[in-house]
């Protein structure tokens, strides 16, 4: 008799449950609307309670923390059939207001609650250490208090709303130096840097005097192209190298100046969260012509000068270091240790000074490895053991030792370097041919793309583009006559053709969209105008990780008014467009693929555009 008490007022609390979730959920239902930002935020912008909604696992569709072991079974796949993919929601949780600017992988609070136990002196607490599946925010990041439309660029490299970053601390802390400067509600970059108060853009030209570059341009005539700058501050260094057809991988972490890659994105500016730690940076062997430090205070001598042999695997033959520090000048005992300890290592490592003045020296990286050989046996740092791979780059750690070259060509000048094969086609078994090819289809394809969205998409929408599936780079080769910029994303699981991208002139990173439940990318919401993601839904589906957290990363990387290209079979548009509503995304085109060439004849477009939508905070703080 008991028992059957107890199970009939489990059914009243089952019933009473479900009742108020559906009313919830109506609820939600009745205040979406629809509306695009403009830079004045109007009151029909979608509004949205600012209420935390952390939910546990992968699925949206109801699973609780005992399911969390099924996860992979109860997630939304694409293409399942038999109804079983058709239960789509109406609309996904809301992060609370104070992750505005969540990086799930870059996330102190995370370390902290997983109790991880890091080497902060190696700063393994500023490297990547992603949530495992019950941890995730599996929630719509929403923009800050009072957000507008940024900026276009090229205005926004001089100024950006402070209320999308609404940080101004660099600005206190840096204001002798030129950083950057609160002017009403803006934030203006005069160009000034630590080392360069009176700009980046003299400074430059110096360090191209410096190295007898004519006409005192840093590129050398084509032949410097792409440029690793370390410690970056808000990347003005970067910035100013645009203009002299020079691209910078402007990297920084997430530290105390934590917001400064965030104005670097927001500036339209290209850059990566990313630290010298323990792992290598995500980037092939011989990607960069220089590398560059401006007082970025990292202690080089550290763990046998293993940070400055992963700047040697990273630099091309013959490449250089620019390095603005103390040590190149001051003439204090300390400084003057380090120095020569620092010139003490360099040698052994066969690097010699190009040039030396006032606060900074460059040194360049011999052009072969005829200084290795000739070397001291058993003199340190050795060289790397022959089957170490210096392209192998994903959660590697990084090893105090020099690799040497193997036998492949230069590199054409800029801009012929874009479309002139590179050497290392060889080291995937690619043919001259085939490159050619892939830089005609996919001109044939940006073309058909531009063509589909129309005036929809003007030129002044897109700055910051990702290519979520990059392949050898030919995507953003055909963007070249447009002023944007792109990151060229490879999965770490595929050919590692990243190599084949910076021989192009190019810049990009490995990633892993594919495994550990989809992880999140090294950067912050709403840092791109534009993503393309090629194959990118059907590869995951064959690798058990959800489409949906796929989806939800996608909108936190996107900035609103912000376009996607999904570029896939029809069974992954058709599951995509069911989430459409819940993402507050809006369709604006489709077309069959298949005119483009024969290997498209299974392929469908679908482009989307992101809608601004504000939580009630930030929809007050507009009005």
């Amino acid at each position: 008799m008991s028992r059957g008490r107890s199970d009939g007022s489990q059914k009243k609390r089952v019933v009473a449950y479900a009742c108020g979730v559906a009313i919830f959920v109506g609820f939600l239902y009745v205040y979406q609307g629809s509306i695009f930002g403009s830079q004045k935020v109007s009151s029909s912008a979608l509004e949205y309670g600012s209420k935390s909604l952390k939910r546990l696992g992968v699925s949206y569709l109801g699973t609780d923390d005992a399911s969390d072991s099924k996860q992979e079974d109860s997630s939304p796949r694409i293409g399942l059939g038999d109804g079983q993919d058709d239960i789509v929601p109406k609309s996904f949780p809301v992060c609370d207001d104070s992750h505005s600017e969540l990086i799930p992988c870059l996330d102190r609070h995370l370390i902290y609650q997983l109790r991880l136990k890091l080497d902060l002196s190696l700063m393994e607490h500023y490297e990547r250490h992603c949530p495992p599946p019950e941890r995730r925010f599996n929630c719509l990041i929403p923009p800050p208090a009072g957000y507008k439309i940024p900026i276009k660029w090229p205005q926004s490299r001089d100024e950006v709303w402070k209320a999308n970053i609404p940080h101004t601390h660099l600005a206190h802390e840096k204001s002798d130096q030129n950083w950057m400067i609160v002017k009403g509600e803006k934030i203006v970059f005069p160009g000034g840097g630590t080392h360069f108060h009176k700009g980046a853009d003299k400074y430059i030209a110096s360090i191209a005097n410096m190295l007898n570059f004519s006409q005192n341009i840093l590129n050398n005539e084509g032949r410097l192209r792409t440029v690793l700058d370390v410690g970056c501050g808000v990347a003005s260094f970067g910035a100013y190298l645009l203009s002299s057809d020079i691209i910078a991988m402007s990297l920084a972490p997430n530290d105390v100046h934590q917001n400064q890659i965030q104005f670097a994105l927001e500036r339209g500016i290209p850059a990566y969260l990313g630290v010298l730690g323990t792992k290598r940076l995500p980037y092939p062997s011989r990607s960069f012509e220089l590398a560059h430090c401006s007082r970025c205070r990292i202690d080089w001598l550290q763990r046998d000068g293993i940070l400055l042999l992963e700047l040697d695997r990273l630099l091309r033959p013959g490449g250089y270091f620019a390095y603005s520090s103390p040590e190149a000048y001051a003439q204090d005992e300390e400084d003057r240790r380090i120095w020569r300890e620092m010139s003490a290592l360099v040698g052994r490592m066969c690097w010699r000074i190009a040039a030396k003045r006032d606060q900074t020296v460059i040194w360049q990286k011999p052009l072969t490895n005829e200084c290795y050989m000739e070397r001291e046996p058993g003199t340190r740092p050795p060289l790397c053991q022959s089957d170490d791979d210096p392209d192998a780059i994903w959660g590697v750690n990084m090893e105090a030792c020099i690799t040497p070259y193997s036998d492949r060509g230069g590199l054409a000048p800029w801009p012929m370097r874009l479309t002139t094969p590179p050497p290392r086609l060889a080291d995937f078994g690619y043919s001259n041919e085939k490159f050619e090819k892939d830089t005609e289809l996919w001109q044939g394809r940006v073309e058909n793309y531009w063509n589909l969205v129309g005036p929809k998409m003007s030129s002044k929408m897109v700055r910051n583009v990702m290519d979520m599936k990059a392949n050898m780079g030919s995507f953003a080769a055909a963007l070249r006559g447009k002023d944007v910029w792109v990151m060229n994303v490879v999965p770490r699981d595929g050919p590692n053709t990243l190599k084949i991208i910076y021989d192009r002139g190019l810049i990009g990173s490995i990633h892993d969209w594919y495994y550990n439940w989809c992880e999140a990318y090294s950067t912050y919401p709403r840092t791109y105008d534009l993503l393309h993601a090629w194959s990118v839904f059907s590869d995951i589906d064959k690798r058990g990780c959800s489409p949906v957290d796929l989806l939800i990363e996608m909108d936190r990387l996107l900035r609103p008014t912000g376009f996607i290209f999904i570029r896939d079979k029809q069974a992954v548009i058709d599951f995509v467009k069911k989430y459409l509503t819940a993402l507050h995304w809006e369709e604006v085109a489709t077309a069959d693929a298949g005119s483009d060439s024969d290997q498209d004849a299974n392929e469908v477009i679908l482009v989307v555009q992101k809608k601004l939508w504000l939580t009630s905070e930030s929809f007050r703080n507009t009005e």
